[in-house]
């Protein structure tokens, strides 16, 4: 049977079907949605497309500052930092991708990958280590940047990683090809993401990553652990109380056998939470 049997026999292709529903030739971005719906619905389009296609659509109408990274939320180092300060940070972090600072909050010299510190397991690492030699450029854009663009200036220009800066030439964020992607395919999960509903993540080292808003019924059913509801209704609101201030990333304090260190957190409130049971000596 030859190839051509083959495709006849087994059928047109759902981009076929589509362009057989587009027949009306649509006037309009919304006329062509209703088509596309109208063509899942008659299961000339399968749920999955149709998703990727919308998401496709609305990519050219957003910008970069509605999904960017804001910077409250950006894991960096300074060029001055040690190499040991930075592999703590990177591995602590999770991520594979940090701006690097110069003298100013904004002067961003270009990007390290956490890849590039494999070399550091090598004994003479401290005379080797010379962050400037590792950093990878870091291309700024305007907050009002579309997506669609940015992601051909990403393809062309082979970056996966841009930093976005204000009218008055702040650094504001940083966003990803991946961010981007995530608008037309959905969430992109590694091993570091949660799902929706998931607060308490476990890891293989024995650590957990908490999410703040979990409550403490919930926390003490998961860890055994015997905090007081009455006074607190959520973790972040107990580590805020012991903390004493507004939080800080990296603030660490021990409760009742628990070690909490703050991942994540703005200048209002925690977000995410790193929790060890404390060893006894």
């Amino acid at each position: 049977m030859s190839e051509s049997e083959t495709k006849a026999e087994q059928g047109p292709t759902w981009l076929e079907r589509l362009s057989m529903a587009l027949t009306g030739e649509p006037s309009s971005r919304a006329e062509l949605l209703e088509v596309l719906r109208a063509s899942e619905q008659r299961e000339l389009l399968d749920a999955e497309a149709l998703s990727i296609i919308e998401g496709a659509l609305t990519v050219s109408d957003l910008k970069a500052r509605e999904i960017m990274v804001p910077r409250s939320q950006v894991v960096f180092f300074r060029i001055d930092q040690s190499a040991g300060e930075i592999l703590t940070g990177v591995i602590e972090s999770g991520h594979s991708r940090f701006p690097i600072l110069g003298d100013g909050n904004d002067d961003v010299l270009g990007v390290l990958l956490a890849k590039d510190l494999l070399f550091l397991a090598h004994p003479d690492r401290s005379e080797r280590f010379n962050l400037r030699d590792l950093l990878r450029p870091s291309p700024g854009i305007p907050e009002s940047k579309r997506l669609n663009v940015l992601l051909q200036e990403f393809r062309a220009n082979r970056n996966h990683l841009a930093v976005v800066y204000d009218e008055y030439g702040s650094m504001s964020g940083i966003i990803t090809i991946e961010d981007v992607l995530e608008q037309i395919v959905g969430d992109i999960e590694d091993e570091f993401d949660f799902d929706e509903d998931d607060f308490i993540k476990q890891h293989q080292d024995g650590t957990y990553t908490v999410k703040a808003l979990t409550t403490i019924e919930d926390f003490n059913q998961v860890f055994g652990s015997a905090f007081k509801e009455e006074e607190f209704d959520t973790i972040g609101g107990m580590m805020m109380k012991r903390i004493g201030r507004l939080p800080n990333r990296d603030d660490q304090v021990v409760i009742e056998g628990f070690e909490f260190r703050v991942l994540n957190a703005d200048n209002r409130r925690i977000h995410l939470l790193q929790v060890a049971r404390r060893r006894e000596d």
